[in-house]
C-alpha cells in the first residue's frame, strides 16, 4: 500500500479521529491524540494543526513531530508562511521541498529544519478558513492526489468536530475564532441596485459525510439515482412554474437544465460511486475534478459553467441528505440576505421572493446568471466581495449597500441608523416618482426632455409602463446570445424582439446590433485572446467580419417589425466607412424580404453609436448618412481618457464632469443640432441626476437610462430651469481642472435644482 493511502486502507482512521475527539479529558489531550492518529495513517513525520484566533492569527494548536514547546507560542500572521498561503488560496499546497518556496517562514521553536515534503489543506466551516492541517516528511518527494484528497477529506471531518464541539468553552481555546464577531465593512461591485439589511442566509451550508465509504454500492447506487431523479424534476419544475422571467433570464434556467440533465455529469457521479465511495463523497469527487478542470481558467464562460457545476453539486447534496422525502424547503427569515460565493441561476427563484430582501456574492460579474436574475426580479446584490465567507457567519446581521457597492457586516448602531435614515428617504422618493410617473418630463422654462429606458431582459419590458419612460432608447441585444447554449436561431430571435415591440406598443425602441467580444464571449464562437480586448475584435467589427451572423440578427428584426417602424443602431463604429457598410447590410436585408413578399419596416431608421472618440472629428461625414446618433458615454469616456472603467485602480482618475469630456459631448450635440439628426445619451450619465443636469445645459434632450434612473432625473428635470443651466455650464467648459463636479453641485444647488 502506497504511503497515505489511510483512509483507503484502515476504514477505521475517521472513526479513530472521531473517538479521540469525543473522548474525555482535556481538549488539549484530545488534540495531541488526533495529530498522532493522522500522522500514523499518512506515513508522515509530522502532523501539525493550527487555529485561527480572534486576532486572525493562526497558531499552532497540536503537533506531532515538531517541537512539543512550540504548541500555542508559533503564530503566522493572515499571509504569512506556507499556512497563511493556505488561507489565502483557499485550497491545498503540496511541495516537495518546503525551504525553498518563497512563502516559506522558518520558525526555530519548531524545530522543522529537517523536514522537506508539505502538504496542507485548510478547515473549512461555513467556507471560512478556521485552521489549516499539516504533513510533512524528511525526503523530498511529490504527495499524490489521492494523499490530498485523503487530507482533504480528514480536514473536512476534524473542522465539524471542532467547530461544534467543547473546544471554544474551555481555558485558553475560548479565543478560537470559530465565527468572526467584529463589524466589518468589503467593497465589491453592484450587480443589482437598491439597500437592504436583514439575516444572513449561507447559501453553501458544509456537508461533512458521515461515511466516505460504502459498504454496499449497490445501495448507494441506488440512492444517487433517486437523488438525481428529484434534482432534475425539481429544476424542470421550476422552468415550468410562473415566476416572470422570460427573454434572456430564461434561457439562463434552460441552460442550467441542461446541466442537470448532462450525462457526462451524471456518468461521473455513477462512477464514483461504483468505485467505492459513499453516494456524498461521490460528490465531492466529481466537485473537486471540475474545480481542478475548470477552476484557474480565465474564460469568463467556462468560469460560469463551474458556478453552475458548482452548485447542481450542493442541491444534490440537500437531495441525499433528505433522503426519500426529497429535498427540504429551505426556510428563511423573513429579512434575509442571502450569502455565497456564488449562485446558480435558478437559486433565487427556489427562495421565498417575499422574505429575501438581498445578496451578497464572494464572485461573479454584473453579466453572471446571478446578476442578470437578481436584476430582472429588483433584489439588491453586491458581488465580487472578496473572501465574504470568510468574514460573515450565519445569522449575522448584514447590509446590502447596492449604492455604493459594499457589504457591512454586524454593522454598528449608527450604521444601522444611517442606513434607516436612508431606506426612508428611498421610499420617500419612490412614492414621489410614482406620483411624477405620467406627468411629462417639461423643464421650468418649457423644454421637453425624452426620457427613455435601456433594457436587455424580456422582464425589463414589465416595467416599461410603471417607469414612466417614453420608450427604450437601448436595447441590448446581445443578452440573448450570452446566455444560450448555441446560437440563437432567427425564430428565437425574431420572438424576443416582437415581443419586446408589442410591449412598447407603438412607443419608439431602438435595437442595438450584437455588442460582442472583448469581455462578452460566447461559448459557441472560438475566440482568440487578445492582449486588449476592449480595443479588439468586438462589437461592429465582429459583425462585418462575419456578415452572416449579423446578417441573421438584421433579419430577424426585420421580420419583427412586420410593418411597424424599425430602429437599429450600430455599437462602436469607429469610422465613416464601417457605419457605410453596415447600414448597406440592413439595406439589402429589407430588399430580401420584400423581393420574398414580406412587408417592410413602415418606417426604418439607421443610427450609430459615438463610442469611439475618432468619430468625434468627422461628425460632418458620418451625420448625414445617419438617421440618428446616440452616445455611449461609458465606451466614449473610458477610450477619451484610456482608462478601463472596469479596474478600481485607474477608473476613478477621470471624471465625466471634466472640462474635455464636457467640451467633446458639447462638440458632438451641436454638430447633431447643426446637421438635423436627433441625438441621444445611453451610457450611465444619463441616469445620474446631477450630470443629467449638465447634459441638458449641453442641449440634450432625449436621454436613456436604467429604469431606477427616470424617477431621480425626471424630478431634476422638472425642478430645472434649461435657459439658467445653460449659462452656468457653459462658462465650466474653459475650466483647466481635472474636473468641475463640485463647481456643477454649486450650480445646481445656487439654481434649486434637485439633483
Amino acid at each position: 500500500m502506497s504511503p497515505g493511502l489511510g483512509i483507503r486502507g484502515p476504514r477505521s482512521l475517521l472513526r479513530q479521529i472521531r473517538e479521540a475527539m469525543a473522548g474525555g479529558g482535556p481538549i488539549q489531550a484530545r488534540l495531541d491524540m488526533a495529530v498522532r492518529i493522522i500522522a500514523g495513517s499518512m506515513v508522515a513525520e509530522v502532523c501539525s494543526l493550527y487555529l485561527r484566533r480572534g486576532t486572525g492569527d493562526f497558531e499552532l494548536f497540536a503537533t506531532e513531530g515538531l517541537s512539543p514547546e512550540a504548541v500555542h507560542v508559533t503564530r503566522l500572521q493572515p499571509g504569512e508562511g506556507l499556512v497563511g498561503e493556505i488561507v489565502r488560496l483557499g485550497h491545498p499546497l503540496a511541495l516537495s521541498d518546503a525551504p525553498s518556496h518563497p512563502a516559506f517562514s522558518y520558525r526555530p521553536e519548531t524545530g522543522e529544519d529537517p523536514y522537506h515534503a508539505f502538504l496542507g489543506v485548510p478547515l473549512l466551516r461555513g467556507g471560512r478558513t478556521i485552521g489549516v492541517l499539516v504533513v510533512q516528511n524528511r525526503t523530498e518527494r511529490v504527495y499524490s492526489e489521492d494523499e490530498v484528497e485523503d487530507l482533504q477529506i480528514i480536514a473536512m471531518v476534524l473542522a465539524e468536530m471542532v467547530a461544534g464541539g467543547e473546544l471554544a468553552t474551555q481555558g485558553g481555546f475560548k479565543d478560537v475564532e470559530i465565527a468572526p464577531h467584529r463589524p466589518e465593512r468589503l467593497k465589491g461591485v453592484r450587480f443589482a441596485e437598491g439597500l437592504a439589511f436583514g439575516t444572513a442566509v449561507m447559501h453553501e451550508a458544509p456537508v461533512a459525510p458521515e461515511q466516505l465509504l460504502s459498504d454496499d454500492p449497490a445501495a448507494e447506487e441506488a440512492r444517487l439515482t433517486t437523488a438525481t431523479t428529484a434534482l432534475q424534476a425539481q429544476i424542470d419544475k421550476l422552468l415550468e412554474s410562473p415566476h416572470g422571467l422570460a427573454g434572456a433570464s430564461f434561457e439562463v434556467l434552460e441552460t442550467y437544465r441542461m446541466f442537470a440533465h448532462d450525462r457526462g455529469w451524471n456518468r461521473s457521479l455513477m462512477e464514483a460511486v461504483r468505485s467505492g465511495l459513499t453516494a456524498e463523497a461521490a460528490v465531492e469527487r466529481v466537485r473537486s475534478e471540475h474545480r481542478a478542470r475548470l477552476g484557474q481558467a480565465r474564460d469568463p464562460y467556462l468560469r460560469e459553467r463551474l458556478h453552475d457545476l458548482e452548485d447542481l453539486n450542493d442541491r444534490l447534496l440537500r437531495h441525499l441528505a433528505a433522503g426519500a422525502d426529497g429535498a427540504q424547503a429551505r426556510e428563511l427569515p423573513p429579512d434575509a440576505i442571502l450569502v455565497a460565493r456564488n449562485l446558480g441561476p435558478a437559486d433565487i427563484l427556489e427562495y421565498d421572493r417575499g422574505k429575501l430582501k438581498g445578496i451578497l456574492l464572494e464572485e461573479g460579474s454584473v453579466a453572471s446568471h446571478a446578476g442578470i436574475v437578481a436584476r430582472a426580479l429588483e433584489i439588491p446584490c453586491v458581488g465580487r466581495l472578496e473572501g465574504l465567507r470568510d468574514h460573515v457567519s450565519q445569522g449575522d446581521k448584514v447590509i446590502v449597500d447596492a449604492e455604493s457597492g459594499e457589504a457591512f457586516l454586524r454593522p454598528r448602531p449608527d450604521v444601522v441608523n444611517a442606513l434607516n435614515a436612508r431606506l426612508t428617504v428611498r421610499a420617500q422618493r419612490a412614492a414621489e416618482f410614482a406620483r411624477l410617473r405620467d406627468t411629462p418630463a417639461f423643464t421650468r422654462d418649457g423644454a421637453k426632455i425624452n426620457l427613455l429606458m435601456n433594457a436587455g431582459l424580456a422582464v425589463d419590458l414589465d416595467i416599461l409602463k410603471e417607469t414612466g419612460a417614453e420608450g427604450i432608447g437601448l436595447f441590448r441585444t446581445e443578452f440573448q446570445f450570452m446566455v444560450a447554449e448555441e446560437l440563437p436561431r432567427f425564430t428565437a430571435q425574431a420572438k424576443l424582439y416582437e415581443q419586446v415591440l408589442d410591449v412598447a406598443d407603438g412607443q419608439p425602441v431602438t435595437f442595438r446590433t450584437l455588442d460582442l467580444g472583448g469581455d462578452k464571449v460566447l461559448p459557441y464562437m472560438e475566440a482568440e485572446r487578445e492582449d486588449n480586448p476592449a480595443l479588439g475584435w468586438r462589437a461592429i467589427r465582429m459583425g462585418l467580419d462575419r456578415p452572416a451572423l449579423l446578417r441573421l440578427q438584421l433579419r430577424a428584426l426585420i421580420a419583427a417589425a412586420r410593418g411597424r417602424e424599425l430602429r437599429v443602431m450600430f455599437p462602436l463604429v469607429a469610422s465613416v466607412d464601417e457605419f457605410r457598410a453596415a447600414r448597406s447590410l440592413v439595406e439589402t436585408e429589407v430588399a430580401w424580404a420584400v423581393r420574398r413578399g414580406r412587408p417592410a419596416p413602415a418606417n426604418l431608421r439607421v443610427g450609430a453609436m459615438i463610442e469611439a472618440p475618432s468619430l468625434v472629428w468627422h461628425l460632418d461625414a458620418l451625420l448625414p448618412m445617419t438617421d440618428f446618433v446616440s452616445i455611449g458615454t461609458n465606451d466614449l469616456m473610458q477610450y477619451m481618457f484610456a482608462a478601463d472603467r472596469g479596474n478600481p485602480r485607474v477608473a476613478d482618475r477621470y471624471d465625466p464632469l471634466s472640462p474635455p469630456a464636457l467640451r467633446a459631448l458639447s462638440a458632438i450635440q451641436q454638430a447633431c443640432a447643426d446637421s438635423g439628426t436627433p441625438v441621444s445619451v445611453c451610457g450611465e450619465m444619463a441616469g445620474r441626476p446631477l450630470e443629467a443636469f449638465v447634459l441638458i445645459a449641453l442641449g440634450y434632450d432625449a436621454l436613456s437610462m436604467p429604469p431606477g434612473g427616470i424617477g431621480p432625473v425626471k424630478r431634476m428635470v422638472l425642478s430645472c430651469d434649461r435657459e439658467a443651466a445653460q449659462r452656468g455650464v457653459l462658462s465650466l467648459l474653459k475650466g483647466t481642472a481635472g474636473t468641475v463636479r463640485s463647481e456643477v453641485e454649486t450650480l445646481a444647488r445656487k439654481l434649486s435644482v434637485a439633483i
